[in-house]
Parts: structure tokens; sequence; C-alpha cells
């Protein structure tokens, strides 16, 4: 019932759009910057910290590649529909080119900065203000050498810096800030939390907009409560802790919330920025439209998931290896990614971020309703 409703919301959607759209032209976007966590990463914490291994990004790339995934995130997909090269990571030092852009998203990101380290849950030191510093500095830096450059090849690997205006501003981070918030605190202290973590996110926007940016393509955060890591160690939820999706009900009234409180503080942000061309993207809508669906669309149970090892109690991550009653188990991929929504417990697989790049991306659950490659106009 959901996914149907969704589709037809799209269909609605897409012929206003073609009404709506039709005279303006597309934006011809010279590059992306993205910032986040996981769920855009590109290679950022692999650059910095352990890399990500194998299997992970085996099954489309045929080698790790920097993704918590088995293929392509939802960035790379804005990639392709914008027709732009894949981002390089910002940290990554090595056969990086920055001409069309530059991600500064690593797994674990969160928007506040958080009290502890990556050791020991998984937060990367890079919370929200630390990526638009680097950023920052990223664009002074490539400006100079830019500009100081002799050689026509020198320049090949940097943006040009008239395109920092032009570019497409892409942001989707809030997801660990939940669950750190689930881990450290009560719903209403989290909740009381809330307008301070949805304010640091509209700061960094202002940031961006007064180092020339004026297109920002916003994602609110998805269903936390579906994710099959969830239910790892606790297999037999008591009556009530999970809703008619089999997720926590909890977490995803949490989520609900958080995105209430983004989509009005964007609002707001279009009279405060008035040169900005601002778009909410609804990727909750199209999270639980795939998980609620997934028997109808040929997908495996949304709550398991296609790599790793998870047997009643015990548990092999994905990639890695174990011994269970003396026996080596390793955490391995499923024969078939592609019909699984969650990759490994935590992260989507190529499959569940195409579904949502395929209804978010025509703007058909966005805010204004307009597809990515005319976000460039002002609503």
């Amino acid at each position: 019932m959901e996914f149907s409703r969704v589709l037809i919301a799209g269909v609605l959607v897409s012929w206003v759009l073609s009404e709506g759209a039709a005279n303006l032209p597309e934006c011809e976007f010279p590059a992306i910057y993205n910032f986040g966590d996981s769920n855009s990463d590109t290679g950022g914490i692999s650059a910095a910290f352990e890399p990500i291994r194998a299997p992970y990004g085996v099954p489309f790339f045929h080698k790790p590649a920097g993704r918590d995934c088995d293929g392509r995130l939802i960035i790379d997909l804005i990639a392709e529909k914008v027709k732009l090269p894949y981002l390089h990571a910002y940290l990554n030092s090595l056969g990086a080119n920055f001409r069309h852009g530059a991600n500064f998203a690593t797994g674990g990101s969160t928007i506040r900065r958080q009290n502890e380290t990556i050791f020991q849950y998984g937060i990367s030191p890079f919370a929200l203000d630390m990526q638009i510093v680097q950023f920052d500095q990223f664009k002074a830096r490539t400006i100079e050498m830019y500009n100081q450059a002799k050689d026509p090849s020198e320049k090949d690997k940097l943006p040009r810096p008239e395109d920092f205006a032009k570019a497409l501003y892409t942001i989707d981070v809030g997801q660990n800030d939940l669950s750190v918030g689930f881990r450290t605190m009560s719903f209403d202290q989290l909740r009381a939390a809330m307008p301070d973590i949805i304010n640091q996110l509209a700061s960094a926007v202002q940031h961006l907009y007064q180092q020339g940016g004026r297109t920002f393509w916003i994602h609110n955060t998805g269903p936390i409560g579906c994710l099959p890591v969830n239910f790892f160690y606790l297999p037999n939820p008591e009556p009530g802790y999970v809703d008619q999706y089999g997720c926590v009900k909890g977490q995803n009234d949490m989520a609900m919330e958080f995105n209430r409180q983004l989509k009005e503080r964007i609002i707001k942000l279009r009279t405060e920025l008035p040169e900005a061309s601002i778009t909410h993207v609804d990727v909750y809508t199209a999270k639980i439209s795939i998980i609620s669906s997934a028997k109808n669309l040929g997908m495996a149970d949304p709550l398991k998931v296609c790599c790793g090892y998870h047997v009643n109690y015990d548990h092999v991550w994905c990639g890695n290896k174990a011994t269970i009653n003396n026996t080596e188990v390793y955490g391995r991929s499923c024969e078939n990614p592609s019909v699984f929504i969650s990759w490994d417990g935590v992260h989507y697989s190529q499959a569940g971020n195409q579904f949502v790049a395929d209804h978010t991306l025509n703007g058909s659950l966005t805010d204004p309703p307009i597809p990515i490659t005319q976000a460039c106009h002002k609503q």
C-alpha cells in the first residue's frame, strides 16, 4: 500500500513537473561538493583509517572502492544523473582528481561533534563542522594553486575558481546523531537536543552560502529503526516494540521528528539565504516504500542482510573472519546482492540506493518538486 501511494504520488508529481519545469533549462553543474556520513562516503574514512576491505565494492567495482556498499551509493547515482564523474574523497591523497568536485563525507560522521573515538563505536572525528573547515581549506588552496599554475596541465585536476558558485552542494548527514542518541540518551533527551543538531546543519549551509554556494540538495534521514542491525542482538522483540513493517517504532518516530524539524528549518533557510536554491529530499519515504513493498518487488526480506554471518547470537561482520565452534567463519557476500535491500545490516545495497535515487532524483519526493537536473533554479 505504501509503495502504491508513492508510485501514484510520483506519477502525479511527474505530470506537474512536466508542466511546471518544461520551460526550465537543465542545470550545467561543473562540480559536486558532498558532505555527510557513510551513506555518501566514497573513500574518506578508508583514506584516513583502515581501508574498507572486500567484498565491499566487489560486485560492481570488482574491487573495494571505499564505499560501505556492494556498489554505487546515491551520491554516485547523483553524479551519473548530472553527467559528472564519481567524486574522489577529499582525504584521498593518491590519484585524486578534483576538477569536478570533492567528497568530504566520512563513514561515521555526525552533525554535532561527539566525545568519543572511532575505535570505540565507529564515530568519525570528521563531524560536519570539520568537513566545512576542510572545504574552506580546499577552496582557498585550490584557487591559489590554480592561479599560480604556469602549465595548463597543472590545472586539469583542480576546480576552476568560478565553478564553486555554480556547483551542486549535497548534504546527507544526521543518521549517526540519532544512533549516538539512542545509545547515550533517553528519547526525551534526544528530542530536546534535536533543535541544536538541526541548527548546526543549518549553520553549515549558511557558511557554504557565504562561500558562494547557491544550489543545495539536502537529504533527510532514513527509517533508522528498519536497519537489520537493530535485531542482531534482539531476535525476539517484545510486542509493541516494532511497527507494521517490523522496524523499531521508537527509533523511526525519532527519525520522523528529526525530519520534521529539518524541513521546517530548510523553509527558514530559504528566507535567510535569498539567492539560494535549496531542495529538501525525502529519502525516508523512498526507503520505507521499498521496505514495505519488498515482497511485491521481488526483493529479499528487508530485515535480512546480504553480507556477513549472523546466526543466532554469532555475528561475523561483512568482510571479517572469526572462529565459531572451532571453525573459521568468513562474513561473505550473498550470491545475488541485487535482491537485497540491506548490504551489511547498516548500509543499503546498490539496489536499495538505486530505488531511492529513482524516486528522488526526478523530483517526485522533493520539496520543491523539481528534478535534480533543474535544481539550480530557485522556486
